[in-house]
């Protein structure tokens, strides 16, 4: 009977779909950016030979069942307790965000990010009570003051950076507690409470399963909203000078020599995510129908903090999930007290020491653990030339290079076979000229070995004086001295060679 084949290793598995060859496929941007709506790469497949359209990047998978999940699952259980969570999930969520924009793609070390909420919040809330403007307008004046507070924040940042910048703007939301604690017209009477803000939703629909659904659908399409403003930021032509200038460690002289403005296209995107900062807080305050000065509060920035920390710093995917952990946690065991506070903090120390950068960086950290220990593995069992491990076969895309190992693997063999004393014997006698059969075949295919690593002779002085070398391969990088013996005669130093390319034939 004839045995089963055992199946080794996998294939990635990607989305993927026929096409029509003849017609010209042409990429969908975002609009505004210059990113794609998806990663596409057209190819054959191997084993159909047919054109196909394969998805490269599964992230935008991910976000729709993500974002799926996030409507549908308060929308079906439609618990107030539920709506309740998934609310301040969803507004926590487009705060961080936002953060995320500042810190990660403007690259400036602000903590005023709860102080740009409140200033929309309370702005919008205090116009609210005294001038009833209604919902709509609440939101625009919210965005205008967070745009305004996020121009005067951003000019020191021309000055100060790093450490010193934060601690400024970490000093600024206590301005603004203090400075709203004393305020009457803000709520100072009733300890920094403003109440009797316009309800984005009315007030007698709240207590209806109707009322509560439209509510959570409102928190839910604030943070699309902030999601698109940070792809249309971090993927249009900002984010992609900010990046640029990015990699190099003199971001300001880095970005000059690119003919980029880096503090203008910096302070272009703080304004704009703090806009949105304002637009967010003036909703939080017509989402709630008032504010409180939770949102000026140390132990709220360092939650959000430890929200973004936790799903991974400069990622808007681990903004919000880095929500959905800390918020519910917080909001869903609330019988342990102050323990919730201190998994949070286990969970944000744990990301910090063991991960790179939050749960959204440990699947590459892990997949570089795993190809180290697997070329470590593979390097105990294989040699250089060796034919490829089965386990290896469905990483190999061209199936081309594994019969091509096979028959540099039986060439090598040959050739082993051939070594001899009297092969040896000719070459010394004589290096250049017309050799036998076997030691041309020979030749021929030590002077077609790769450039790396291959041996060749170096003057020192002509006629004189000869080295043996191997070349590096790397443009720019001078070869490497093999070892400290000299030759006399050209004939001596090409016979060297040859006898380190057979030790080595003999070794692999």
């Amino acid at each position: 009977m004839s045995e089963t084949p055992r199946l080794v290793g996998r294939r990635a598995w990607r989305p993927h779909w026929p096409v029509n060859s003849t017609r010209v496929f042409k990429r969908r941007r975002w609009p505004g950016t210059k990113r794609s709506m998806l990663k596409l790469s057209g190819r054959y497949n191997p084993k159909t030979l047919r054109r196909e359209m394969v998805l490269t990047d599964k992230k935008p998978l991910f976000w729709s069942v993500g974002l799926l999940a996030l409507l549908l699952l308060p929308l079906g259980i439609a618990s107030e307790r539920f709506f309740t969570m998934f609310g301040i999930i969803c507004i926590y969520a487009a705060i961080n965000v936002m953060w995320t924009l500042i810190i990660g793609t403007a690259g400036l070390q602000s903590f005023a990010t709860l102080a740009t909420v409140g200033v929309g919040a309370y702005g919008a809330g205090y116009l609210s009570v005294t001038y009833a403007i209604p919902w709509p307008l609440m939101l625009l004046v919210g965005a205008v003051l967070g745009g305004l507070m996020g121009w005067i924040i951003s000019l020191p940042a021309r000055r100060l950076d790093g450490l010193y910048y934060a601690l400024l703007t970490l000093g600024l939301s206590e301005f603004m507690r203090n400075f709203v604690t004393q305020s009457d017209e803000l709520g100072g009477k009733f300890n920094g409470a403003l109440f009797g803000v316009g309800r984005i939703i009315p007030s007698d629909l709240l207590t209806t399963r109707l009322g509560q659904s439209l509510l959570y659908l409102t928190a839910f399409i604030a943070l699309l909203i902030a999601l698109a403003v940070y792809r249309w930021v971090n993927g249009g032509r900002t984010g992609i000078l900010l990046r640029a200038a990015a990699t190099s460690k003199e971001d300001e002289a880095f970005a000059s020599a690119l003919g980029i403005d880096f503090n203008k296209e910096r302070t272009r995107v703080f304004i704009i995510a703090s806009a949105m900062l304002g637009f967010l807080g003036a909703f939080y305050a017509t989402y709630i129908g008032g504010t409180s000065l939770q949102l000026f509060s140390l132990e709220l920035l360092l939650l959000l903090l430890a929200m973004i920390v936790i799903g991974g710093l400069g990622r808007a995917e681990g903004a919000v999930v880095g929500t959905v952990i800390v918020v519910g946690i917080t909001q869903w065991f609330t019988d342990w007290g102050p323990w919730r506070i201190v998994l949070v903090g286990v969970l944000a120390l744990a990301s910090v020491l063991f991960t790179r950068n939050g749960l959204f960086g440990l699947k590459a950290q892990i997949e570089e653990i795993r190809d180290r220990r697997k070329a470590l593995y593979r390097a105990g069992i294989t040699s250089r030339y060796a034919e490829f491990l089965p386990q290896q076969a469905p990483e190999i895309h061209d199936k081309s290079a594994i019969v091509g190992r096979v028959f540099e693997r039986s060439l090598r063999d040959r050739l082993r076979s051939w070594i001899s004393p009297e092969l040896i014997a000719e070459h010394e006698a004589k290096p250049l000229g017309q050799h036998s059969d076997r030691l041309e075949r020979m030749l021929n295919y030590f002077r077609k070995a790769p450039i790396p690593d291959k041996y060749v002779v170096y003057c020192e002085v002509p006629f004189e004086s000869y080295r043996v070398v191997a070349l590096s391969g790397l443009p720019g990088v001078p070869p490497r001295i093999v070892d400290d013996k000299k030759y006399a005669s050209l004939d001596e130093a090409y016979h060297a060679v040859f006898l380190r390319r057979v030790n080595d034939l003999r070794a692999h």
